[in-house]
């Protein structure tokens, strides 16, 4: 109940703008305004409890506490380091960010792009931080995390061996924004340890909120020089990278002087003239600041000889720090992997670029509800989550001729990197994209069903299902309206997921989700007009004052339920027969008269039809996944988060439903919607409750 109760009131709050990169959520709650003002009133620095200098923050394997790597590790404060430590000398630059004892230089790579842009930067470092004026050992920074932006707090006691950093440290020794910005990264996936190993894109997003994508280099894209220079003039970031073949070749060098398995940022890309003859440049940096191409293009190759010295005074060609310029096909043929990350409309401060539209959508993949499984899995596919998209407007000037609407569609897993030290794998995920029909155009308020998913073919669908953090493809489809289907290759896998879209045109999107309807029929009848039979079976159960008990009723249900073999039941309890008495007693008796018990009569032989037509296998329980279409029959049309809910409380542990839960669910739904309508006086479709009655309104 107060895990709902937080996810309620964590929604209301996005809902006032909290998660933005304006008005950041206080990682941990911990807010950083006040508790440095703690710390400079008390003269004291600040010392940080979630995140502690010890064994537990650095990690749980390789640099677990009892690690040959952790050996010898203390905590020192910058100031404890140097004589004048600073936070950042002249200004954020690329040659601030060297590679330490961990493997991260994915991370590293994704900051050395970060430096590229100052406001950019200014997300996520906020500016005005120091170790002399109100130093208080306390600095902050702030990441996207999963739809919404984060205010981590940290203080600075840094992991060092022998007095030397230990991690990501600046060239210039006393200068250390990049090793806090690390540590603070650090703790929002739960240790150092876990940033080992990654994709340049994970870390680009979290320093951005925006979409990443991958290109691989053996089949690039026609024209892919001027999608790189166009990215870079947007202000995107990117990166690249050579594959390994082996764990032996990881961080291996070539004889050119390229790290194999390590990620690399592209700073810049120009076209230059040798002896006249243009040529296409990329310029590379490697996150160590040191190890440098040495092939064509290199810091005082040959090839700048040729290229008068107007231009080569605007490309800082030969300054030994890690970063290089190299042929553009030669680019093509030593590295594997590009990734660039498009950024979202509100990080880009020029008004000169063009801007992508951008939408997200959270979700759950619940087991036995909304875990329904790839299109292989027919029985549950139609149980996940669905997002429409309607497209109008085609593209301004398609590069490929073909008129059409381009589109981006990310579908990322949450807190994969936190799941590590529990030894749990990623999930593989992936999506499918639908032609809405017909029939259904226009309309929001509907879950695609059978008739549906399982007799038309998707339109499209992600280039793979994997087991990474993010999917991410681009798409090209006439204008019209279709519903994104995002799921885990397998049924039954749970985790939460963020669904973005960025498209090149306005789009309209939204979640394809009922709205919660009830239609509930009643049967008038009169004592005179029920059957002779009926009455003696009443009389013969009832009590001395002809009336049913709750203690009564679950009697006769189990009585009643025990003789049907096909169905299963662990019989009534006295709460549902509670309950049904409640829904069901006209009277204010607390029991049930002739009349009442017909009318409950009435409904648990319909319930019974729905629960034997909804048993598909015929094994006497119905499949959670068989809940939505049951409900709806009963009259009932309720949204995603109230069946997750519905099937968390009534499935048992293999996701089954007997018919004494069925019933239950089904009496409960019905009263709770009777006393909404009951409070909802002017048919708002709110309520507003004080303390003592939300208490016996939720004791009820």
């Amino acid at each position: 109940m107060s895990n709902i109760a937080c996810n309620l009131a964590r929604r209301k709050a996005k809902e006032d703008g909290e998660g933005s990169n304006e008005n950041a959520i206080a990682f941990n709650k911990q807010d950083f305004e006040s508790l440095k003002k703690s710390c400079l009133e008390s003269g004291t620095l600040f010392s940080d409890p979630t995140f502690p200098a010890d064994w537990n923050s650095l990690g749980y394997n390789e640099f677990g506490r009892y690690s040959l790597k952790t050996r010898g590790v203390e905590w020192h404060r910058p100031t404890e380091l140097c004589l004048n430590p600073e936070f950042i000398v002249g200004g954020a630059t690329r040659t601030d960010i060297c590679q330490g004892a961990l493997g991260d230089c994915w991370l590293l790579a994704a900051i050395a792009s970060l430096t590229l842009d100052e406001n950019i930067l200014a997300r996520v470092v906020p500016p005005g931080q120091s170790f002399k004026e109100n130093y208080a050992g306390i600095f902050h920074f702030q990441f996207w995390q999963y739809g919404e932006w984060v205010d981590v707090v940290i203080d600075d006691r840094l992991p060092t061996r022998e007095g030397k950093l230990l991690f990501v440290h600046s060239s210039e020794g006393s200068e250390f924004w990049s090793a806090l910005l690390e540590k603070a990264y650090a703790k929002v996936n739960s240790s150092y340890e876990a940033l080992s190993g990654g994709c340049t894109t994970e870390a680009f997003e979290d320093f951005t909120g925006g979409i990443a994508e991958t290109y691989m280099l053996s089949k690039p894209p026609p024209h892919l020089f001027k999608i790189i220079k166009k990215a870079l003039g947007l202000g995107s970031l990117l990166g690249c990278s050579i594959d390994i073949t082996s764990a032996y070749e990881t961080e291996a060098i070539t004889s050119q002087k390229l790290v194999k398995g390590h990620a690399y940022s592209i700073t810049a890309a120009e076209e230059v003239h040798l002896h006249g003859t243009p040529v296409e440049l990329v310029r590379i940096r490697n996150p160590w600041g040191q190890v440098e191409w040495t092939g064509a293009w290199s810091d005082d190759s040959k090839e700048w000889d040729g290229v008068k010295p107007e231009e080569k005074s605007k490309l800082d060609y030969s300054a030994d720090d890690g970063e290089f310029w190299m042929a553009y096909t030669d680019f093509l043929r030593q590295y594997s992997k590009l990734e660039i990350c498009n950024l979202t409309p509100d990080t880009l401060v020029s008004d000169e670029v063009g801007r992508w539209n951008h939408y997200q959508f959270e979700g759950m993949w619940r087991v036995g509800s909304t875990a329904g499984g790839c299109r292989n899995h027919a029985a549950t596919f139609c149980s996940n989550p669905q997002f429409a998209i309607k497209l109008v407007d085609v593209d301004d000037d398609p590069h490929d001729g073909v008129d059409g609407c381009t589109f981006l569609v990310g579908l990322i897993q949450k807190d994969g990197r936190k799941e590590k030290m529990f030894g749990r794998d990623l999930n593989t995920i992936g999506y499918s994209i639908y032609k809405v029909p017909d029939e259904y155009k226009g309309r929001t308020n509907v879950h695609l069903g059978p008739d549906v998913l399982l007799r038309e073919r998707s339109v499209a669908m992600s280039s793979t299902f994997i087991n990474t953090r993010e999917i991410c493809d681009r798409f090209k489809l006439p204008p019209g309206e279709y519903v994104i289907i995002p799921s885990t290759f397998l049924p039954h896998k749970k985790g939460g997921f963020v669904l973005r879209v960025f498209t090149e045109k306005q789009a309209a999107t939204s979640p394809m989700e009922e709205d919660i309807k009830v239609k509930v029929q009643e049967h008038d009848i009169k004592d005179c007009d029920m059957d002779p039979h009926f009455k003696h079976m009443f009389m013969q159960h009832a009590g001395n004052d002809s009336e049913v008990s709750a203690l009564e009723l679950q009697i006769i249900l189990d009585k009643v339920v025990n003789n049907r073999s096909h169905v299963k039941t662990d019989g009534f309890t006295l709460e549902t027969c509670r309950n049904i008495i409640s829904l069901m007693d006209r009277d204010g008796t607390e029991k049930l008269g002739l009349v009442e018990f017909h009318a409950l009569w009435t409904k648990i032989q319909k319930y019974l039809e729905i629960f034997k037509h909804n048993d598909s296998d015929n094994t006497g329980t119905m499949s959670s996944h068989e809940m939505r279409g049951a409900l709806i029959e009963a009259g009932f049309q309720l949204n995603s988060e109230v069946l997750q809910l519905i099937v968390s409380r009534y499935a048992d542990s293999a996701y089954a439903i007997d018919f004494d839960s069925f019933v239950g669910c089904l009496i409960r739904v019905e009263m709770l919607f009777k006393i909404f309508k009951t409070l909802d006086k002017n048919n708002s479709g709110k309520i507003e409750l004080d303390i003592s009655q939300w208490l016996c309104l939720a004791m009820n």
